[in-house]
């Protein structure tokens, strides 16, 4: 189980404007990817600009040591995209741990959660 709360994120020795080599957003990506075959879908269903999308990607691929995502320049059917076995083992091992961590602090967070102010309900005024 994820806890909402926790964000577990795999720094590399990359571009550190490109953030983490791996995160969430990069896991979630690269799933979208897969479900898809193209970095243009996979962009569209996360709300984000294609243009993002191909960055993302390419900070992706240079943190491995083996690609992560392989391209493929359109044509007559137009491009695609696909995930390496590579890819998709790492964004297993990722997610597993993301399930560790959070196995690992669950009562910490469950603690924590009770000492949260609760929301203010909002609504009606009396």
């Amino acid at each position: 189980m994820r806890y909402p709360g926790l964000t577990l994120r795999i720094l590399g020795a990359g571009n550190p404007a490109m953030g983490p080599a791996m995160g969430p957003g990069k896991a979630a990506l690269i799933s979208q990817i897969v479900a898809s075959g193209s970095i243009s879908a996979a962009a569209r269903n996360m709300g984000m600009s294609y243009r993002r999308a191909w960055q993302l990607v390419e900070a992706i691929n240079a943190s491995f040591t083996e690609p992560v995502v392989l391209t493929a320049i359109g044509g007559k059917r137009g491009g695609g995209a696909s995930v390496t076995d590579f890819g998709r083992q790492l964004v297993a091992q990722f997610h597993a741990m993301e399930d560790k961590a959070s196995a690992a602090i669950a009562d910490d967070i469950a603690r924590l959660s009770q000492q949260l102010r609760k929301p203010i309900a909002r609504g009606k005024v009396r």
